[in-house]
């Protein structure tokens, strides 16, 4: 039994209007990336001490903002997002730079995780979204 030579011209069609090879098709799909809070304790597993002292608040609040969403899933917007949030909502004390620095800690606190799902081969270093946000730099310290 052939299929009928119209819906076959037909759905050639759909397919190069929906950019889709047959290869596409055939193709195995790769294993999904796991959520940000299944790859999380891998992440503070691997942490020094001082890494989850700093971190450890910046990585919560991460993982309540984006938990459910696979590493590919967030987007460097995102975590530029946080960061200004975080630095407008940053307690002021007296050598306070404005939640300059705790802008900062959301930047490194991201590209930690990131750095762990790199060398775990999950992710590759292109795509890592905390790597495409700009740091801010250091201001001066206070006199």
């Amino acid at each position: 039994m052939s299929a009928d030579p119209a819906r076959v011209a037909a759905a050639r069609q759909l397919l190069i209007h929906l950019g889709v090879t047959i290869a596409d098709l055939q193709a195995e799909p790769g294993p999904s990336l796991p959520t940000l809070a299944e790859y999380l304790p891998h992440v503070v597993a691997a942490a020094g001490p001082g890494a989850r002292r700093t971190y450890g608040t910046y990585w919560n609040r991460m993982a309540a903002a984006w938990g459910d969403r696979a590493l590919d899933a967030i987007a460097a917007s995102d975590i530029e997002a946080m960061q200004q949030q975080i630095a407008a909502t940053a307690r002021s004390r007296r050598h306070s730079r404005s939640g300059r620095h705790a802008g900062e800690h959301v930047i490194a606190a991201a590209r930690a995780i990131y750095n762990r799902a790199i060398a775990g081969g999950l992710i590759d270093a292109v795509a890592s979204p905390a790597h495409r946000v700009v740091k801010p730099r250091r201001w001066p310290p206070n006199g």
